[in-house]
């Protein structure tokens, strides 16, 4: 299963893309005027953890901010494991593109839980050899 969502707004758009692999979901937000991999998190019940890939001047994006608002927004929680691809980057980006973005992502919170309130796999437990 897999939905795409977009949020336009301060002269941007932001797109997320949500896809169910088994009962995991994997999310890849992206936008501005050069969308790109900037962070990859990871998020389940025991652990979060984060990459930030390099960027300029020795700097690393910090894309993985939306990704945690994102995650801290959703009302319906999948089943399994959570990895958020991020990387939204806006040239001459403004402190008002900066707070709208995580309005944005506000948004793409709820368009998501909305989807995920109908849209649960509804695979069978794996099975190991023992």
């Amino acid at each position: 299963m897999r939905k795409k969502f977009s949020v336009t707004q301060a002269g941007y758009q932001i797109k997320l893309t949500a896809e169910f692999i088994g009962n995991d979901l994997l999310l890849v937000i992206t936008g501005g005027d050069t969308p790109h991999l900037g962070t990859v998190s990871i998020f389940n019940a025991e652990e979060q953890d984060v990459l930030r890939f390099p960027s300029h001047d020795g700097r690393f994006h910090k894309d993985d901010l939306l990704a945690e608002k994102l995650i801290e927004n959703l009302t319906e929680q999948p089943i399994g494991n959570i990895v958020v691809t991020s990387g939204v980057h806006v040239n001459q980006i403004t402190k008002e593109q900066i707070i709208a973005s995580f309005q944005m992502i506000e948004k793409l919170a709820d368009q998501l839980s909305g989807w995920l309130k109908n849209n649960q796999p509804n695979l069978p437990e794996a099975e190991y050899y023992q």
